[in-house]
């Protein structure tokens, strides 16, 4: 007897009432939990209707073909030959799958081949048509600025409207003589460098240790908190800051008064460019007699009337509706400011400034992937050099003290070092992660620092290598600023709080010897500058102070 499902001998017997059939008992529980009926008849059946049969322990008879060593060596065979077929089925759909994969790999080359083919070309036409477009002469344009109406305390005349957009100045390149200036001094700043010692008036490490807060100016609007940007003029120990409400305010430290704010954004622009100017104000003072003024749109230079800004002009940055420009105004002996050029070379935000050691020469540094040098005393853009690899552009610039090498962070996490006189690309620094956010070169001339989110990086640059990695915060906590005092013996650095390193070598440790709080309360230290002979320490914050730190009982006031 033999189960009605499965055609063999059953090992659990079972009987249906209804239509007598024989079944496995674990095949027909199966089928009857699941479909509720005969498997064969269709008639609707329950486990009730099923009756077990009780039978004899009996032992299954072997097969025909086990019953011999022969028949056994046969069915050996046959499985053995259909193992062999499914093997040889599987490595023909294995070999097909491979063609496929390979030659889909294939297209996928392809494909990048001709997109970098492309964008190489894509490239190649816009620098082709960038340097086509600075060909053409702006005689009409120099005419019509200089010309122009004057600057005076801060407001155009009504006429600066309607100057309209200037053509394209023509690229004169670095000349022969310039460039022998330049070698010049870079060939005596290396001689003094030579002989160059350490000031005994120098503050020393123990004093650096001690230094705590001693003043803080509340210089900016509360509305619009926060300082990104400050620089000191060492003669005179005056600061000049920048800040989110796109104000430039001048400090005289010593008297702790404010020597002049210089703002005045009319509405229409504001509303225009809300964006940029919540990232406002880089600020750099270079000489005795000029400030840069740098917007994240807008670049004024400021001529300060025989050495001092005396008289406490507003003046408007972005009072023309041409976007990105440079301006250079010069102040007159009544007080007042004349725009003296205005520079349309960059055509997105211009992010650093950086001057040459001769203070004749200036470089921009801009978000449209190009930087340019610049005459200061003309304000001739002398060269405009583009980056032709894909970035995003130029997030920091800084010239080596001894001026022939310019470095330049991008927003792609990569340092680049330019030959000035060639405007070659000399060498490529990687490993940050996120924006390059600052750059600074060591007085010795051998040492660069650069930020970024990530950490302070020190590079070697006669070896051309990083050599220490500063990792000082959080990942969520960016490094805002780095920069070395003037005689590069100690290097400061900003984040969610100020520390000091003293200056070591390759292999020699760089200690931090002190640590500042970030007393803003934002924990947000965005920029630090070492005053003279780092006798004090000037800090900006995301609030509107700014703040002093040294030794106590060597300020004056504690608030101005």
């Amino acid at each position: 007897m033999h189960c009605s499902v499965s055609g063999e001998v059953p090992e659990e017997p079972v009987v249906s009432k209804k239509s007598g059939l024989l079944y496995e008992k674990r095949l027909i529980e199966r089928h009857i939990s699941e479909y509720g009926k005969c498997p064969i008849t269709g008639e609707p059946l329950t486990m009730d209707d099923v009756v077990p049969v009780e039978t004899g322990k009996i032992v299954k008879p072997r097969t025909v073909q086990t019953a011999s060593i022969p028949g056994m060596l046969g069915m050996f065979q046959n499985e053995w030959d259909g193992l062999m077929l499914s093997n040889f089925a599987l490595e023909q759909q294995l070999h097909t799958a491979r063609q496929e994969l390979s030659h889909a790999l294939y297209q996928h080359d392809a494909a990048c081949r001709v997109i970098a083919r492309l964008k190489k070309e894509r490239d190649e036409a816009r620098s082709l048509l960038a340097q086509a477009e600075r060909q053409i002469p702006m005689f009409a344009s120099e005419a019509v600025i200089a010309n122009s109406s004057v600057l005076s305390n801060g407001k155009r005349a009504a006429e600066d409207d309607d100057m309209g957009q200037p053509g394209k100045r023509v690229r004169p390149g670095i000349s022969a003589s310039i460039i022998t200036e330049l070698t010049d001094c870079n060939a005596a700043l290396s001689q003094q460098r030579k002989k160059r010692q350490i000031p005994p008036t120098l503050a020393p490490i123990d004093a650096l240790e001690r230094y705590t807060q001693l003043s803080s100016h509340p210089l900016h609007r509360t509305s619009k908190p926060g300082i990104l940007s400050i620089d000191i003029q060492y003669s005179k120990d005056i600061i000049a800051t920048g800040g989110v409400d796109a104000t430039a305010v001048i400090f005289d430290r010593p008297s702790g008064q404010i020597v002049s704010a210089l703002s005045g954004h009319s509405k229409r622009v504001v509303i225009l460019l809300c964006l940029l100017l919540y990232h406002c104000c880089l600020v750099k003072l270079v000489t005795d007699n000029i400030i840069f003024i740098v917007d994240k749109s807008e670049l004024a230079l400021l001529y300060l009337v025989r050495g001092s800004l005396a008289n406490p002009h507003r003046i408007s940055l972005l009072s023309s509706p041409h976007l990105y420009t440079v301006r250079v105004w010069q102040g007159s002996e009544d007080g007042n400011y004349d725009c003296r050029h205005i520079l349309k070379d960059h055509t997105a935000e211009v992010q650093a400034v950086t001057v040459h050691a001769t203070n004749n020469f200036f470089v921009t540094a801009s978000l449209d992937n190009t930087w340019c040098f610049y005459d200061l005393s003309s304000g001739l853009c002398l060269t405009q050099v583009a980056d032709t690899c894909k970035t995003d552009g130029y997030t920091s610039a800084a010239f080596h003290p001894d001026g022939l090498i310019l470095g330049t962070g991008t927003s792609e996490a990569v340092v680049k070092i330019w030959d000035v006189k060639s405007q070659a690309n000399v060498a490529k620094f990687e490993g940050h992660v996120g924006p390059v956010t600052a750059i600074s070169f060591s007085e010795n001339g051998y040492f660069l620092a650069t930020a970024a989110h990530d950490s302070v990086k020190l590079w070697d640059l006669r070896k051309l290598k990083n050599f220490r990695t500063l990792n000082l915060y959080d990942s969520d906590t960016p490094t805002n600023s780095v920069e070395f005092d003037h005689s590069g013996s100690y290097i400061g650095i900003s984040g969610s709080d100020i520390r000091v390193y003293q200056v070591g070598s390759v292999k020699a440790d760089w200690n931090c010897i002190k640590t500042l709080p970030d007393l803003s309360g934002t924990g947000r230290a965005t920029c630090v500058k070492f005053g003279p002979e780092s006798n004090y320490i000037a800090v900006g914050s995301m609030d509107h102070n700014l703040r002093i730190f040294g030794l106590p009982g060597e300020e004056a006031p504690l608030e101005s």
